[in-house]
């Protein structure tokens, strides 16, 4: 058998590894030292929407141009110049390529989480002339810790934060307020009569009201205050760096537009009003705990002095 040659070798090994390279499940682009794409593979194609006639021998930040970093191109540098490898952590850049993500599970979500990596390509002289970038799609491990995530800080009913974490963001706002003296105030609320629409309604329709409820609230209050479900029928709201004025207009805000709401579950229309209880953190307070106390109180005092009213104790 004829024995052959090294050019005929070399140029099946190239077929091969042509083939290898489209057909693998990892993103890969190799670019030259000044940042020309030279190959862009079959899985680039897909998921970045750019034909690789389209970007080969183009610039990546003409693709790209956020990539035009000072920390892209430092890592950059130091591949083509000392041979090292650069690692970019999904934990910490999420994405290098913009992707659009697909099968996020209702997460925020919107782009491909990817683990990249960046090495040196060398030549038979052990020159560097080109680098690689191997992109790894994580998407699906970064939804599913966020669903941990958020199973573990979130109500499963109404989607609003849970106790656990509203006294988690309690401790550290305290702490906040200890050494910048930036105030902060809680409302506690309470629906007025519920036992009476379980009794009347069913606990399904207590449920509906529950959820409709806690997103009314949450859409009356700023995106940096804290919406928990304290237990039962009984919300939180935390609102960092806001004075007793500000959270009693909130509260009543929010108290007088669920008395005027009506809540339709079943094709059955239902009022509901709530009390509320406001407290803001002083001098003579010297614990988060002792906040929660007070606006305990002050919710207590608007049950026993009527009800569908705002209280607070100073």
């Amino acid at each position: 058998m004829a024995e052959k040659s090294p050019a005929r070798i070399s140029g099946v090994l190239r077929m091969i590894f042509s083939q290898i390279f489209e057909m693998v499940n990892v993103g890969i682009v190799i670019l030259d030292k000044e940042f020309k794409v030279y190959k862009w593979n079959r899985w680039m194609e897909t998921y970045g929407k750019i034909p690789a006639e389209k970007i080969v021998g183009a610039s990546l930040f003409t693709f790209f141009p956020d990539l035009n970093t000072p920390s892209f191109r430092r890592n950059f540098k130091a591949v083509t110049t000392f041979g090292n490898f650069a690692f970019f952590s999904q934990n910490l850049h999420g994405h290098l390529f913009p992707f659009k993500a697909t099968n996020t599970l209702g997460t925020d979500i919107k782009y491909m989480q990817q683990n990249c990596t960046m090495g040196p390509i060398r030549d038979e002289n052990n020159i560097i002339n080109y680098v690689y970038i191997m992109v790894h799609d994580v998407t699906e491990i970064a939804v599913y810790e966020q669903k941990l995530l958020e199973m573990n800080i979130k109500d499963p009913m109404t989607g609003v934060y849970n106790r656990r974490y509203l006294e988690s963001c309690l401790e550290r706002e305290f702490e906040i307020h200890k050494r910048y003296k930036k105030p902060l105030s809680l409302i506690m609320l309470d629906i007025d009569f519920f036992k009476r629409v379980n009794d009347t309604c069913g606990h399904q329709c207590g449920d509906s009201i529950l959820i409709e409820c806690a997103s009314f609230i949450d859409s009356n209050i700023r995106t940096v205050d804290i919406l928990a479900r304290y237990g039962g029928e009984e919300f939180c709201c935390l609102l960092p760096e806001t004075r007793i004025e500000s959270a009693l207009s909130t509260a009543e805000r929010i108290r007088k537009k669920i008395e005027d709401h009506t809540f339709h579950v079943n094709k059955t229309k239902i009022k509901i009003t709530v009390s509320q209880g406001v407290a803001v953190l002083s001098p003579e307070i010297t614990s988060p705990e002792t906040l929660l106390k007070i606006a305990d109180s002050a919710l207590y005092k608007a049950k026993e002095d009527g009800r569908n009213r705002t209280v607070t104790i100073s």
